[in-house]
């Protein structure tokens, strides 16, 4: 069984879910709370099909922020539309 290909294969997740993750992730940390974003589709590439773009962030809170957002694209692929 090949596992490096199946540790790297990403979830599929639908617009909603993706949201929802980002949501939850970014409030469980104290300085990322509150902040507003939109999720993005982009066109399919070696890192994905989808982006987070922080709309209101304070300078203290964009590394952390950056961190969790890059880690959740890492896990998840945008599901096509049906």
């Amino acid at each position: 069984m090949d596992f490096d290909r199946y540790l790297a294969a990403k979830t599929l997740a639908t617009l909603d879910e993706l949201r929802l993750r980002v949501t939850f992730a970014l409030d469980r940390h104290p300085l990322c709370r509150g902040i507003e974003f939109d999720i993005v589709r982009m066109p399919r590439n070696r890192k994905g099909n989808w982006t987070v773009t922080l709309q209101t962030i304070a300078p203290d809170a964009l590394w952390e922020a950056s961190d969790i957002v890059a880690d959740i694209q890492e896990a998840y692929e945008l599901a096509a539309a049906a």
